[in-house]
């Protein structure tokens, strides 16, 4: 549930490998204003501001997200 998080968290989210759409890792990010909407709320990782929607795959705990990673893909996160 997206209202669940402020400015500041610690998240984790799945990032594709653009390169390589079939691999997917694991990545620590931290929940920020949205620099060009600072009404909402975005996700910042590798240098880049993700907008806090619906539709990402975003975890409050290392652990939930590695869970949700072998269900999703059945392999393990290492």
């Amino acid at each position: 549930m997206l209202s669940n998080y402020e400015v500041g968290d610690v998240v984790y989210v799945f990032i594709r490998n653009p390169h390589i759409q079939d691999v997917a890792n694991i990545q620590e990010a931290a929940v920020v204003k949205d620099p060009e909407n600072p009404e909402q709320l975005a996700v910042f990782v590798y240098e880049t501001y993700y907008p806090l929607t619906s539709d990402m795959a975003i975890y409050s705990s290392q652990s939930e997200a590695e869970e949700a990673y072998r269900q999703f893909f059945g392999e393990d996160t290492a």
